[in-house]
């Protein structure tokens, strides 16, 4: 059976498990195996198996690539050592000295501190825009912007962008656009069916989902672009190994499930937060309160499993908080079993100009919650003494 016929025969939960993928031929065993082997012997001067040097392929990341790219409907993933391995090799494919492009204004902070603190030395120009409103992403457009790149949901506030809109106004500049699909991943969001020439993923998240490797994965359905993306990696040294392609594969069979359970239990948690007398601000793309809530229903098939809050008495109670929860894990990263809660501030964000952090919400009374895979009761619950907590402690006298 061919890819195409695969698509169109089965669904997404199927191409999870089975998508690119067959047992091993030499043993029969259903799970891919590990091939830890650096080299591969040709047969003769320029005759090989399709592999001579794990920098530039092997069989089990491979093996995750056709995975990734069947569950997206595309050609296989480009897959890659960590997510930021990802967007270099994004950027170093795509710009050169002089080039421009748009980025969300609200974006990972490794993204921000690679533009700002390594390309910008190299001449590449990075405006950082609103691109929630897609008349500001037209106009700024310049004449040698190569490249928009767009979190939706942004991280760590959940603003949305719209995809298909912003697409538009990338075909009528000649540019490209690379959606960060993290936060949802294909079970929920489809960005190259919405427009998108690159969908990318820090594969570290929700993909591999149990906090067990770091990766990253490019795909896309351009041939001559996902070339390209091989010959850069090849040449930066940015593959994953192939231990972590196998952890990250046993990951993608529940990918689905996993999703649909971490969406259930925040949805509960931003509802149970929304109602708290001490939490001043939820931001939850699931929530009807949500200022983009349409969009949400429209363009994704859930509201995720990240949770934005702001609690009445500021950085001070969110840092009471954080040290006073106990099933709840205070961590960076997110997307896996285990809930997490992070301050976007002096953790994930820190490398973020203040000036920039304000301007887009991510002030320093601004909480984030991975919320995983345990009882949403638990979780609710030590939410909730935490908050009363907190506030006790407050309110004792200095």
């Amino acid at each position: 059976m061919s890819s195409s016929d695969q698509r169109s025969r089965h669904g997404f939960r199927t191409r999870s498990i089975h998508g690119g993928l067959a047992p091993d031929p030499a043993t029969g065993a259903i799970l891919t195996p590990i091939f830890q082997s650096t080299t591969y012997v040709q047969q003769e001067v320029g005759v090989d198996k399709g592999y001579t040097y794990s920098r530039a392929a092997n069989p089990t990341v491979a093996a995750l690539e056709r995975n990734l790219g069947e569950i997206e409907e595309a050609l296989p993933a480009t897959c890659f050592g960590t997510g930021l391995g990802a967007v270099q090799t994004l950027f170093f494919t795509v710009l050169k000295g002089g080039d421009h492009l748009i980025v969300s204004d609200v974006v990972y902070g490794g993204t921000v501190r690679m533009l700002r603190e390594v390309l910008a030395d190299f001449g590449v120009e990075a405006d950082f825009v609103d691109t929630a409103d897609p008349a500001k992403v037209r106009a700024a457009i310049k004449p040698r912007t190569r490249l928009i790149f767009i979190e939706s949901p942004a991280n760590p506030t959940l603003k949305l962008t719209d995809i298909a809109a912003v697409a538009a106004v990338a075909r009528e500049a000649g540019a490209l656009l690379a959606v960060d699909n993290t936060l949802l991943t294909a079970a929920l969001q489809h960005p190259l069916d919405l427009g998108a020439h690159v969908s990318l993923y820090s594969t570290t998240k929700y993909i591999e989902g149990h906090n067990s490797t770091v990766g990253g994965a490019l795909v896309t359905r351009d041939a001559a672009l996902d070339e390209r993306f091989r010959y850069v990696r090849k040449t930066l040294g940015t593959i994953q190994a192939p231990f972590e392609a196998w952890l990250t594969l046993r990951g993608l069979k529940t990918l689905a499930l996993r999703m649909k359970a971490h969406s259930e239990t925040a949805l509960a948690v931003a509802q149970f937060l929304e109602k708290h007398p001490l939490v001043a601000k939820v931001s939850y793309p699931g929530l009807p309160s949500f200022p983009q809530y349409e969009l949400a229903c429209r363009q994704q098939g859930s509201g995720g499993g990240m949770v934005a809050f702001e609690l009445t008495g500021g950085a001070e109670a969110g840092k009471r908080l954080m040290k006073a929860i106990k099933v709840w894990s205070l961590a960076e990263s997110l997307g896996a079993t285990e809930s997490l809660v992070t301050h976007p501030v002096t953790m994930t964000h820190g490398s973020v100009p203040e000036a920039q952090r304000l301007a887009t919400g991510i002030t320093d009374g601004l909480v984030r919650l991975s919320v995983g895979l345990e009882d949403a009761e638990d979780l609710i619950a030590d939410l909730d003494q935490a908050l009363v907590l907190a506030h006790a402690e407050a309110a004792l006298p200095r």
